[in-house]
């Protein structure tokens, strides 16, 4: 995709994430013609850290937005509706994935030693707290809405 943006103007890291997201959906699409392998929890853990990340993005981006452009900031908040269900939907595919048992030559699990947890709950802690914002600020019948009605004329 390009953009009318000099690419000066854009935010580094925000560019930096795109870039990787392309550059690792070209590699899943690449071994996907050779070996296809189905999505696994590592994968889905760190697309939905990607998310939430954004998720908090739009959050932001759509409450300073609002009050000077309240027709763009409806838009953001609506996509920053519709994101916390993509999410949502990464948490649910997550937890239908069966568990990878890594081999070790310790018998006992011991997630205290962790210090964010046992991994299985990272996802169930950032998905909390993800949630926390979509409940402050989104009515239960807008999550439950499909997107529709919202067009944007593009002019040039």
């Amino acid at each position: 995709m390009t953009s009318a943006i000099p690419v000066g103007d854009a935010h580094p890291y925000l560019r930096a994430a795109n870039a990787g997201v392309r550059h690792h959906t070209r590699a899943l699409t690449t071994r996907a013609q050779t070996t296809p392998t189905p999505a696994d929890r590592v994968h889905l853990d760190v697309l939905h850290a990607h998310l939430t990340a954004l998720h908090q993005l739009l959050d932001h981006l759509a409450t300073t937005t609002r009050p000077p452009h309240p027709a763009a900031g409806r838009h953001l908040a609506t996509a920053h509706t519709r994101l916390w269900q993509s999410a949502a939907a990464v948490h649910d595919a997550f937890h239908l994935l069966p568990a990878v048992h890594e081999t070790t030559t310790d018998t006992e699990c011991h997630p205290e030693r962790l210090p964010e947890g046992p991994p299985v709950l990272t996802i169930c802690q950032r998905h909390l707290a993800a949630g926390h914002i979509v409940r402050r600020k989104t009515t239960p019948s807008d999550l439950n809405t499909p997107l529709h009605g919202h067009t944007t004329i593009c002019s040039q």
